[in-house]
């Protein structure tokens, strides 16, 4: 079986400030669009690798400056979701789509196990293993940790508008969502919208957080606002207060 990755091609697991001292840890799982060379732009079109089907628009750089904001470790995801969505687990349909909303992926479709297995290796599992890797260290060094994913969604899906401008989603554990929630009065701001467990989106916290027993949540940003350098600063500068306060409750 080949590589996926060809020599010269970036991690999937990319860690910015990791030395910072803030209690979270910040996660961006679709931070990229970028495809590695050997699928080509699996069958799409430049236009629809730009859209919210191939990433989380704005999501990274929101990270970036919050990163510095509160000088936390932030965990970024190199790859596209449309070669491996690092936010599902190999067993789920979706972590290889060939459906995303309402686009046919003609790359992957009739895949081999040997070419899923591949994704999975190369992509997934070195992803969350270097995640893995940054909460053991902190757990070793006596440092407490809230873990924290960066997301953004699309204003309107498969034709339908979204109203909600921020969500806060959790799965079993309510701790920081139920403190993060009340910090955005003046914002559109909804607990498990526009997804929730039941879309299968918390994979990654319920992995490394919910399983240590690290609060955690995820915040989703209508791409809509954050798709501009002043959107993303805008709401990077939101997040940051709301989160030290939550710390420190």
């Amino acid at each position: 079986m080949g590589a996926l990755l060809q020599e010269g091609e970036e991690s999937p697991f990319i860690a910015v400030n990791e030395e910072g001292r803030s209690p979270f840890v910040l996660i961006c799982e679709h931070a990229s669009r970028t495809l590695p060379k050997k699928l080509g732009t699996l069958g799409l079109s430049e236009a629809d690798l730009h859209r919210h089907i191939a990433w989380d628009i704005g999501a990274e750089n929101v990270g970036r400056l919050l990163s510095r904001l509160i000088d936390a470790p932030l965990l970024l995801q190199r790859y596209s979701r449309l070669a491996y969505d690092c936010n599902r687990p190999p067993e789920s349909p979706d972590a290889i789509p060939e459906l995303s909303e309402l686009t046919a992926i003609p790359g992957n479709r009739k895949l081999s196990p040997e070419d899923r297995l591949a994704r999975a290796r190369e992509i997934y599992r070195p992803f969350h293993d270097g995640v893995s890797l940054v909460l053991d260290r902190r757990a070793a060094a006596g440092l407490r940790s809230l873990v924290v994913s960066i997301h953004s969604f699309t204003p309107i899906y498969k034709g339908k508008p979204r109203a909600v401008e921020l969500g806060i989603l959790h799965d079993r554990d309510t701790a920081l969502s139920s403190k993060l929630i009340k910090s955005f009065p003046n914002v559109e701001a909804r607990l498990n919208e526009p997804y929730g467990p039941k879309d299968g989106v918390l994979h990654t916290l319920n992995m490394h957080a919910f399983a240590r027993g690290l609060q955690h949540a995820m915040i989703e940003i209508r791409n809509d606002l954050v798709a501009t350098e002043r959107g993303q600063d805008e709401w990077a500068q939101r997040l940051s207060v709301p989160l030290i306060q939550a710390a420190t409750k």
